[in-house]
């Protein structure tokens, strides 16, 4: 399920704090969810840390090579979060406090309270075009096909549905699955001969899974062809008859 028409897209994680153990990813799972509804696909996660040569050399690295890069992390108030001047730098850009997004800020703190570190989240690349955040209201921002947002999940979830009337639809990616019980190791040959069949239309994987009941093989199909996702379920479940999960 790989094609010139394709709409592809790379996610970057940034954070000392993924890195270390301390705290655990939940973003590019919520990202990669609602990609894949609106038919982009995810086809590299790189994370990074909190050091601005490192994202200014994967911003240039990716924004060549995808129709879409989202960052995660490192706009927040603090010294360390970075993100937002790596990019203006990544783009040739000055770095400078967006108009909009410093009144936004402005508004939402009482004067005595709006200090440097929260007039800081409203500056950005020159050219940047901002992804309203309902939650805290200090917002995120694009520049071009790259998608700036902030690392804490409940924000970041909250801002995907302003993301959504930003980024216009593609052909949904669908999915199917079914389980057997069996070794992924044989069945691994049949597998790939279906595969062979339905090269760049359907993508077919393979998962161990473990439970208290039993331990098995999911296999997931994966396409924007309806029609030719549901072939290949008939000839995985018709290959595999005497070992699907009743």
């Amino acid at each position: 399920m790989n094609n010139n028409k394709d709409i592809t897209s790379s996610i970057i994680i940034i954070g000392n704090e993924i890195l270390s153990g301390r705290t655990q990813d939940k973003n590019t799972s919520a990202l990669a969810k609602w990609l894949n509804k609106k038919g982009i696909l995810v086809k590299e996660v790189r994370i990074v840390a909190d050091n601005i040569n490192e994202i200014i050399y994967h911003v240039r690295d990716l924004k060549d090579k995808f129709n879409y890069v989202f960052t995660t992390g490192g706009i927040g108030p603090t010294h360390d979060d970075i993100t937002a001047e790596a990019i203006s730098v990544a783009f040739d850009q000055n770095y400078v406090y967006h108009k909009k997004a410093y009144q936004i800020l402005e508004n939402f703190y009482d004067k005595k309270n709006f200090n440097d570190g929260r007039k800081k989240m409203a500056k950005m690349p020159e050219k940047a075009k901002l992804i309203p955040n309902p939650k805290t209201f200090a917002a995120g921002f694009y520049v071009q096909n790259v998608f700036v947002l902030p690392g804490v999940p409940e924000i970041l979830n909250a801002m995907i549905n302003e993301l959504d009337k930003i980024i216009p639809n593609s052909t949904e990616i669908l999915s199917i699955s079914c389980d057997l019980i069996t070794k992924e190791s044989e069945i691994a040959d049949e597998l790939k001969n279906i595969q062979k069949n339905f090269e760049k239309v359907v993508d077919i994987g393979s998962y161990p899974f473990f439970n208290n009941l039993n331990s098995g093989t999911s296999i997931v199909m994966r396409s924007k062809n309806q029609k030719k996702l549901l072939e290949c379920e008939k000839i995985v479940r018709t290959s595999f008859s005497n070992l699907l999960k009743k």
